[in-house]
This record gives structure tokens, C-alpha cells and sequence, in this order.
């Protein structure tokens, strides 16, 4: 009953396929189309490709903004703080080593984690039907 009335809303008579969203959320986070996975997510650095080469999936309809910016600021600020704590800690270093060494450390791990993340959120909007990857317009 509610997936007719789902459709009925929607606009479709056709049953939509089932997107798995943990394996949309992994195929983006490996930067690969949340589809197929075989595709690039990315155009550029953090650019989306419009059109998976792949598959032909329409991903420019997702909207990340700053979702990336923030769950690399949460999972970088535990981590690299949790690094700081220990080697304060157990004094292994000086104040100004483990204060260079936070530093790199927070820089690099934001670098690396920040295409993975926004591949993450763009595979998670597809997999939930967000933005219009459903059929439908927001």
C-alpha cells in the first residue's frame, strides 16, 4: 500500500530498483560511480563529473556543499587531538615538535580524506534518491 502510494506521488506507475546504500556509500568513498562502480565520481579535484563514462549515470544532480568540509573537520579534529594527547602524554616530544607534528598531521589528513568524503556524500545522496536522483525534482 505505501509503495503505491509512493508512486502515486512520484509520478511513476514502474517499481524503482533497490539502491543498497552502504555499497553506494563504499563505491563513493573509493571515488567510483555509486552505480556501477567502475566510473570516476571525480572530474577535478573535488569537480563531479557530470555523466558517469561508465555507466551514463546523471551525478550532477548532487549537492554535497559542506558535508565533506565538516565529517573531514569531526573525524580529523578526534583523530589528530587524540595523536596530540598521547604524545603530550607520554612526553616524547617538546611543545614546538608536537606542535609541528600537529599541524602536518592535520593538513595531510584533511587532504587525503577530503575526496573520499565527498565521494562518500555523493554516493549516499544517490543511494537515498536525494536531489533529484530519484526522478524527482526537490
Amino acid at each position: 500500500m505505501q509503495k503505491e502510494h509512493d508512486m502515486q506521488i512520484f509520478g511513476s506507475d514502474a517499481p524503482e530498483k533497490e539502491r543498497s546504500f552502504m555499497q553506494a556509500a563504499m563505491r563513493g568513498f573509493a571515488c567510483k560511480c555509486p552505480s556501477c562502480g567502475e566510473g570516476k565520481v571525480f572530474d577535478g579535484f573535488l569537480s563531479v563529473t557530470p555523466i558517469c563514462e561508465a555507466c551514463s549515470e546523471d551525478l550532477s544532480h548532487q549537492r554535497a556543499d559542506d558535508l565533506p568540509a565538516y565529517l573531514n573537520i569531526f573525524v580529523v579534529g578526534h583523530v589528530v587531538i587524540g595523536a596530540m594527547m598521547v604524545l603530550m602524554t607520554w612526553d616524547l616530544m617538546g611543545m614546538w615538535a608536537t606542535m609541528a607534528v600537529t599541524i602536518f598531521l592535520c593538513v595531510a589528513a584533511s587532504i587525503v580524506l577530503m575526496h573520499p568524503l565527498k565521494g562518500m556524500v555523493v554516493g549516499t545522496q544517490w543511494a537515498l534518491r536525494m536531489h533529484g536522483f530519484g526522478g524527482n525534482h526537490d
